[in-house]
């Protein structure tokens, strides 16, 4: 198969997990490239995830490795089996690439938690209040490319927020329910929207009011998504450039652990409600 042009997150990932075996095997990329009968670069190229590779080959490099854990194994297996084009490729060229990588990572994560600061989070909006958001966009969006990233979003929330998903927890700030993008009305949907799918069963919301205490992390828009194994557990950080993805073992405990802390520091679910209507008829 052909070397692809620009590979997506998770096949950077599946690259960046066999080159972390291979190093803490302490082969190098010729002897890996032996086994197959290859060039080292070929290697140097699956690791990049420029260059796909066989659930077989996978499973031939983590026994040359001596890769001991088979559930990693498995899972590592399975991405290099799915290569199908996802739902969002249909986006590519109208909406950021960070989009798309962040498509795929909620496409495959088995449970995602949120902290969000200044919006509801994106599987939670509204499509009137997405588009205010995106219309304050600098420099503004042509209504083409706008629509795109509406219609964008919709599909990553349908997904998310389906009946039988998998758990997802929201924590959000207050100050994400008190700001007004397009105006009372659709701010005042926008909440109902929020206390609607707070009800689902797969889906737990925690609001972190003024008045909590100071914590680490507070000033960040985090995302966690889990993997098939805690190995392939991933953070997802927004940043102006686009978002930043974190795979580094400890990173991302880091970041589960500021999580846990915010939920510590935030109201209970049914806190969580009351604290939203009280918001609601305020507006």
């Amino acid at each position: 198969m052909p070397p692809r042009a620009t590979p997506t997150v998770r096949q950077e990932r599946l690259g960046i997990e066999l080159r972390k075996m291979r190093d803490c095997a302490g082969r190098t990329t010729t002897q890996a490239a032996a086994l197959f009968g290859l060039d080292r670069t070929k290697i140097t190229q699956i690791e990049k995830g420029y260059y796909p590779v066989t659930p077989d080959r996978v499973r031939a490099l983590a026994a040359e490795y001596e890769e001991g854990d088979l559930e990693y194994i498995d899972a590592l297996a399975r991405m290099a089996d799915e290569r199908h084009k996802g739902w969002w490729e249909e986006y590519r060229g109208s909406v950021p690439t960070g989009f798309l990588d962040t498509s795929e990572l909620e496409y495959f994560t088995q449970g995602m938690m949120t902290y969000q600061i200044c919006h509801p989070p994106g599987a939670m909006q509204t499509e009137e209040y997405s588009r205010a958001i995106f219309q304050d966009a600098y420099p503004p969006l042509r209504p083409r490319l706008l629509e795109s990233r509406v219609e964008n979003r919709l599909r990553r929330s349908e997904i998310l927020m389906e009946q039988g998903s998998h758990p997802y927890t929201a924590v959000v700030h207050e100050a994400a329910l008190r700001m007004r993008f397009g105006g009372a009305e659709v701010a005042r949907r926008q909440l109902d929207r929020v206390l609607e799918l707070a009800q689902l069963p797969h889906v737990t919301l925690h609001v972190v009011t003024f008045e909590a205490d100071g914590f680490k992390g507070a000033g960040q828009t985090i995302v966690h998504a889990r993997g098939p194994v805690p190995r392939l557990d991933t953070v997802q950080l927004d940043a102006v450039g686009g978002p930043v993805f974190l795979h580094e073992r400890n990173q991302v405990e880091n970041y589960r652990q500021i999580i846990d802390r915010m939920i510590e520091r935030s109201l209970s679910p049914k806190q969580s409600c009351d604290l939203i209507n009280r918001i609601k008829k305020g507006i």
